[in-house]
């Protein structure tokens, strides 16, 4: 279908959004929910792409957590079977009498070397285990402090902590439609202050009998407000300066449609500007709906109903 014709042509096209044209150079869709891009990398060794700071900054909390117990739990059992290849003998105060015992108060003793706890019971006698005792004591120090500089990082970088819908939608608007998706800050005290949105369409079109992709900025209705203190609705109206203009459901589906979002705000508690993305694909903006509201009125003040962000209806 050569939907270049479709498209309104008083609409103004944005060629500064970073991805390229070429339709075929594509897969799935161009930023994912999250906001991170839909992008592998390849063609330079793995030691050059991956940075293991970075990943431990970014990885969920859960990961985050995991990695740390794993490295804790790894790094003692190489080192307890360091001491048991020097022999158990090189450490004073051992009273297991069976290897599995044995084999446990070295896996406790290097713990308590490694956190630098020392409870001393068990210590080194032989010039080997001493040796590696004191690496060890070196390995922890140096680890905790790689860590606490990791939890820092993590609890200290400025953050949007902002909730979209689940679903962009095209709903009744004034004396036409238009495209509206809402979101909302999640954080409590944590207030945006001059919030800017901007919102980009890709569209998938035939231009020379080839697949290409077109870009558009989406006018809106109001692309910025002072203050983040309740939910927004960003709205899109379809009108003579939309690309959207006479697009059905079909025809979203047909040009492969995707709205990237992109919000920037001032977070008071972080003193920064934050900026959050996130995108809808054409299966997941929904006709004919309408959200309903998420604030009511409560016995001294308003309440803001989360869990109804991405709650619509039929018109």
């Amino acid at each position: 279908m050569a939907l270049l014709k479709r498209i309104n042509p008083f609409s103004r096209q944005n060629n500064d959004t970073g991805f390229g044209t070429n339709a075929s150079g594509f897969g799935g869709r161009f930023i994912n929910r999250d906001g991170s891009f839909n992008l592998r990398r390849e063609g330079r060794p793995f030691k050059d792409r991956f940075n293991v700071y970075h990943m431990m900054l970014s990885v969920p909390v859960w990961q985050f957590a995991v990695v740390i117990l794993l490295f804790y739990f790894t790094i003692n059992l190489l080192y307890t079977g360091v001491y048991w290849w020097l022999g158990p003998e090189q450490l004073q105060g051992v009273m297991g009498a069976t290897p599995w015992a044995k084999f446990k108060e070295l896996f406790f003793f290097s713990t308590e070397t490694f956190t630098t706890v020392g409870y001393g019971r068990v210590n080194p006698i032989g010039d080997g285990a001493n040796l590696v005792a004191a690496i060890e004591a070196m390995t922890g120090f140096l680890s905790f402090a790689v860590a606490t500089g990791l939890i820092y990082g993590r609890f200290s970088r400025p953050k949007a902590h902002l909730a979209f819908s689940d679903q962009a939608l095209i709903a009744p608007y004034k004396d036409s439609t238009a495209l509206m998706f809402r979101f909302a800050s999640y954080k409590d005290n944590h207030t945006l202050t001059n919030v800017e949105v901007l919102v980009n369409i890709g569209l998938q079109v035939q231009e020379n009998g080839e697949a290409v992709y077109k870009y558009y900025e989406l006018p809106l209705e109001r692309r910025k407000v002072e203050t983040l203190s309740m939910n927004w609705t960003v709205v899109h109206p379809i009108d003579e300066n939309s690309p959207l203009l006479g697009f059905s459901e079909q025809d979203m589906e047909s040009a492969d449609v995707e709205l990237y979002v992109t919000v920037r705000g001032f977070n008071d508690v972080y003193s920064n500007t934050v900026l959050q993305r996130t995108s809808y694909t054409y299966h997941e903006i929904a006709h004919n709906r309408k959200f309903v509201p998420m604030y009511r009125e409560g016995s001294d003040t308003t309440v803001l109903e989360l869990q109804h962000l991405s709650k619509s209806r039929p018109v």
